[in-house]
């Protein structure tokens, strides 16, 4: 209503539709008394009228701005008594309709509105901040995305622009065999599109780019997860498992069709009985030297290849882990590429393949079982990187520690470990997108007399999504560290990545689990809708946190990796030593655990990045000493080490959580460092003070029991914690924004981009 003299209608209308629902009897009674009006043009009574129409009612955002309108109005003015008055307020510069006040009354009889009771609705107390928090745009929103993006930006880009042709509708049928075509069919796009083939040699057709990959992975993941995790099997897995453990004849006879999906393949490692212990795999490659063949065999139903994507229906080919035997001998698992199917998809002797069937998520990927009755291959067929079997029929290898050779072999396909994190993370960003975007939009409740108020402006609400969003960015710095060290990588370093890779994967995945799930409960109903995408996600993610690696037996790598570091120098270390390590490099320790550290409740303190650090510093080394000290005194007392570290298990998982949250907030610090927009590096800072902050909360218990902190100071945290989810409020939605999601993949009716006010 950009005519100021139809405001007087606005009370009015505002009243009429508060309830939403306009009944016959009040449209034909307002219609009425807007064509008695003489003052009003017929263009101005056609405008009036319009704002009537029952199939058309106005939207929350618009009744809240009127109801903003009025209570504008009437501050500080003391005799508006009735609607008439306020009527007066807002076209008193426009047209006197002083002499309408007795049409005015009447028509308030007529519908059964009595002035001072319709007052009510227009009384909010000025100074409720809770109804008045809104959201805003204090920063550039491309600013932020340009530095989530990096140097990946161009590939970034590439990728939403594919996935958001019409083509990548979703899929909506029920039908298993449907779906799981249509997420082959988007593959094939994404061959054609030379996307698939990105981290392959040039010569072989690729892009020679593992840093473009990776992150093809994880913008694909604001698409469907199932063509993610397909894309991941038949590139990554199937794809890098012959690029990494392969060698030259095997990159000329195979990379350029799996690149091109000529060749859809599997990655067969997992049988039914050994999943995280590959070393244990049962089924067998014996080598029949008199022929230059392998024997592929199963030897028990256990032994059977499970959970194997692409198995199902698609995959002709497969790198079979496998026990190596040659003339009666173990050498421990190596890997072959083994057919199963012929081009026309016909299976072939010796191979039987089951499907999985339905899941609880990732239906779009036809995972299924596969059993050898001595399938025979040729000698080439065998990935010799790192093992191999010479002319003589005798095993050989560059490497000659079985341990280290098993190791090395699969410290290649760390690769899975970076993208599942980064995709279980772009996963989060669309839950939190769809929750924040919906919660800025939904109201309840409100202050006596007001209206009702974005669920996102209380309190517990901004607890359960903003210290999540937080967290979020933390961990998108943390996997951007971990993906270049993995890029950059030297082979001293190798098992410090591996590790960190490993922990990374578990960290992400729980996050993304916990995250989800709340944010399906803080979107209420609608977040049950499977339109609105939440349960796809979370159906879709929960297996992330239990293929390339369970997380809780990922975590015991991470634990045993840091102790291996921490042994080093351990071993020569008495109680002394193990002081001086948990204060090593922490100069301000000792004066933090004084009396008057443990207590200081001051903001300047509670919201320094250099406390945080030396918090979460103090916390991993302490917890990592405790642990070594405990195992040492287990074993000193007769126990097998196998047995003191089943004794400690659990506190193994606190050793790597310690680890992993002290590397997330210093690459998240040292991200902020380099970021030179103020803007920008405010709103940052604060994300990163309300992870570190969050994280010490959680963790309290352990801060109190060590004499770090005392219960003022913890108090004093979950304070300001508050304090920062309320600061960060009004930029919550365009943090999310700041995502860049395309709003096709988005695709939740409950989320739709709305435009900021600056």
């Amino acid at each position: 209503m950009k005519n100021t003299k139809l405001q007087a209608f606005i009370p009015l209308f505002y009243l009429v539709w508060s309830d939403d629902l306009l009944t016959q009897k009040e449209f034909t009674t307002i219609q009425k008394f807007i064509n008695d009006l003489s003052w009003l043009s017929p263009e101005e009574k056609q405008q009036l009228v319009s704002r009537l129409d029952i199939s058309n009612p106005p939207s929350r955002n618009e009744l809240t701005q009127w109801k903003l309108d009025i209570e504008n109005s009437i501050q500080n003015k003391s005799d508006i008594k009735s609607i008439f008055d306020i009527a007066v307020a807002l076209s008193e510069k426009d047209v006197d309709i002083s002499k309408l006040q007795s049409d005015f009354i009447k028509l308030e009889n007529d519908l059964g509105i009595l002035g001072e009771e319709a007052l009510q609705n227009f009384k909010t107390k000025a100074s409720s901040f809770t109804a008045n928090s809104q959201t805003n745009a204090d920063f550039d929103i491309q600013k932020i995305t340009d530095i989530l993006n990096g140097k990946e930006a161009a590939i970034i880009n590439k990728v939403k622009s594919v996935i958001s042709r019409p083509e990548f509708a979703y899929e909506t049928s029920t039908d298993i065999n449907v779906y799981r075509q249509t997420v082959y069919n988007w593959c094939k796009i994404l061959a054609d599109e030379n996307l698939g083939n990105m981290a392959y040699p040039k010569q072989y057709g690729g892009g020679e780019n593992i840093a473009d990959y990776f992150a093809i992975m994880e913008t694909l993941s604001y698409h469907d997860l199932s063509l993610v995790i397909k894309f991941g099997v038949q590139f990554g897995l199937w794809g890098m498992s012959v690029q990494s453990l392969g060698t030259e004849k095997h990159y000329a006879k195979y990379l350029k069709d799996i690149g091109t999906l000529k060749i859809p393949g599997c990655f067969a490692m997992t049988e039914t009985h050994h999943g995280s212990n590959v070393k244990g795999l049962e089924t067998t490659a014996t080598y029949n030297h008199n022929d230059q063949t392998f024997t592929i065999h199963t030897p028990t139903k256990n032994a059977q290849k499970e959970y194997i994507g692409n198995a199902a229906v698609h995959g002709q080919m497969a790198t079979v882990f496998a026990k190596l035997v040659i003339d009666g001998h173990d050498y421990g698992v190596n890997a072959f590429v083994v057919p199963l199917r012929d081009t026309n998809g016909n299976t072939l002797n010796g191979i039987t393949i089951g499907d999985c069937g339905h899941k609880m998520g990732l239906n779009g990927v036809d995972n299924g079982t596969i059993s050898f009755d001595n399938v025979v291959i040729p000698k080439e067929n065998m990935l010799d990187r790192f093992a191999s079997v010479n002319d003589k029929g005798e095993f050989e290898s560059p490497i000659p520690s079985d341990n280290r050779r098993f190791f090395t072999m699969l410290g290649t396909l760390v690769g899975g470990r970076i993208g599942i994190p980064r995709s279980a993370l772009a996963a989060a960003k669309s839950g939190l997108t769809i929750a924040i975007r919906y919660s800025d939009q939904r109201r309840q409740f409100g202050p006596e007399g007001g209206s009702e108020v974005p669920i996102l402006n209380y309190r517990m609400h901004q607890r359960r999504l903003i210290p999540p969003l937080a967290k979020t960015y933390a961990v998108h710095f943390a996997l951007q560290y971990l993906t270049n060290r993995f890029l950059n990588k030297t082979e001293a370093e190798m098992q410090e990545i591996e590790a960190l890779a490993a922990g990374m994967k578990s960290y992400s995945t729980w996050s993304t689990r916990d995250i989800l799930q709340e944010c399906r409960e803080a979107i209420g109903g609608k977040g049950y809708l499977s339109e609105n995408r939440i349960d796809a996600l979370k159906n879709d993610t929960e297996i992330y946190t239990t293929f390339e690696g369970d997380n809780t037996v990922l975590m015991q790598l991470v634990a045993k990796n840091r102790l291996s570091e921490f042994r080093k120098s351990f071993g020569e270390m008495g109680s002394l030593g193990i002081i001086n390590y948990v204060y090593e490099n922490a100069k301000t320790a000792f004066t933090e655990k004084n009396p008057i550290a443990t207590r200081r409740t001051d903001d300047e303190h509670l919201l320094d990045s250099e406390f945080h650090l030396q918090a979460f510093i103090h916390r991993e080394k302490t917890i990592l000493a405790s642990a070594a000290r405990r195992i040492k005194k287990l074993v000193d007392g007769g126990l097998e080490p196998y047995d003191a570290f089943n004794v400690v298990q659990h506190q193994m998982i606190d050793v790597a959580q310690a680890y992993l949250e002290r590397v997330v907030l210093e690459q998240f610090q040292l991200a902020i460092k380099d970021v030179e927009d103020i803007e920008t590096k405010e709103i940052l800072t604060k994300l990163n003070q309300l992870y570190a902050l969050s994280q010490i909360e959680k963790n309290k218990g352990w801060y109190l029991e060590d004499g770090y902190m005392e219960a003022v100071k913890t108090k004093a945290i979950r304070k300001i914690v508050n304090q920062l989810c309320w600061d960060i409020r009004p930029d919550a939605v365009s943090l999310v924004n700041a995502f860049d999601i395309p709003e096709s993949c988005l695709a939740a009716p409950i989320a739709v981009r709305l435009k900021i006010k600056d």
